[in-house]
């Protein structure tokens, strides 16, 4: 399968001709631009390594989350970071791509901070290998972690090394109602405490929280923090990590990035707040001038918007990077994918 990547690769690129690198698709509405010849991956499929007492699985780019994770529950395990299930043929590569992280993201981390190790193969047919499959192992750590979220746009990620964690012993999910303001300055109050905090919404004026730890510590959390019980918390939570919650039916979605500690954010359109205060989402019907003021606003917060989902993508999907940070992303791309090749003007 590596020889016929790289056969394809280097046809495309002595033809001057794009490559659409693509899996299961289930994140093909994600990003700019998404044309060129299909470079399937799913036929790269298979768990490679796993040691479950090293918490480490390697597995190759085609291979299904769904296998993945079911691999890892016959152990007991998790992908820490919850990627999201837009559908069901979701693939490794994909998420580590796209760099989109779940529910738990605010207090486990996102996909880069799991990814241990990477092989990839450039826009020259070459095949590279960076880090490894242990945290210690630093050699080429940080290319792996820049892989995280580059959409396909720097090569063909072939395989991932991806740290796991064990499963919680004990999650209770409990509800409030209160304002945004409220749920942001309690969010921001709660997290300076020692409370087993794994994911947090707010909705409606409903604020959800999730616990995740040891019996104890959520026994001793639900003292302090009160709330009621939510029954079906789990469906709750795929709902929300897989965007199938009602919020997200409809009109356009930006996700704004923002301290936590930022205050409301005051915009046209209906939102629902994430990861303590951090990850906000708005949904809205935006002209140019509307996404104009809402990247304005954004970045007043100290953080950026991204148009996520729908809308009229010429407005740029991805907020406008700084330009010598648009200098450094122009010359990774020459460095991994001289012939522009993979992916061109998906992010920019």
């Amino acid at each position: 399968m590596v020889e016929q990547f790289r056969e394809q690769i280097l046809a495309a690129a002595a033809n001057k001709t794009a490559l659409r690198l693509r899996g299961g698709g289930s994140k093909d509405w994600y990003g700019q631009a998404f044309d060129g010849e299909p470079l399937d991956t799913r036929a790269h499929s298979g768990i490679i390594d796993y040691e479950p007492t090293e918490l480490v699985i390697t597995a190759r780019c085609g291979t299904p989350l769904a296998e993945i994770e079911a691999a890892l529950a016959e152990r007991n395990q998790m992908l820490a970071f919850e990627p999201p299930r837009f559908c069901d043929g979701g693939t490794l590569g994909g998420a580590v791509a796209s760099g989109l992280a779940g529910p738990r993201r605010a207090t486990s981390g996102g996909v880069r901070d799991f990814v241990l190790g990477t092989v990839l193969m450039d826009g020259k047919g070459e095949v590279l290998t960076f880090g490894g499959q242990v945290m210690k192992n630093v050699a080429g750590y940080d290319v792996s972690r820049l892989l995280a979220g580059s959409l396909g746009t720097l090569g063909l990620m072939l395989e991932h090394s991806i740290k796991v964690l064990p499963r919680p012993t004990r999650e209770q999910t409990i509800r409030f109602e209160m304002s945004e303001i409220d749920a942001i300055a309690r969010l921001n109050a709660w997290g300076g405490q020692p409370l087993p905090l794994s994911a947090s919404c707010w909705h409606n004026g409903v604020l959800t929280l999730r616990l995740s730890g040891a019996d104890a510590a959520i026994t001793a959390a639900l003292r302090v923090l009160g709330g009621d019980a939510v029954p079906d918390a789990d469906a709750f939570w795929r709902a929300l990590r897989d965007q199938r919650h009602a919020f997200f039916e409809g009109a356009s979605i930006w996700r704004l990035s923002v301290p936590p500690a930022a205050s409301a954010i005051i915009l046209r359109g209906e939102q629902l707040i994430e990861w303590g205060g951090a990850q906000r989402w708005l949904k809205v019907d935006a002209d140019a001038d509307m996404a104009r003021n809402i990247r304005r606003v954004a970045a007043a917060a100290g953080g950026h918007a991204t148009l996520f989902r729908g809308g009229d993508k010429s407005v740029g999907v991805f907020h406008p990077l700084a330009p010598a940070v648009g200098k450094i992303h122009e010359r990774l791309k020459l460095a991994f994918d001289p012939h522009n090749v993979f992916n061109p003007r998906r992010m920019y």
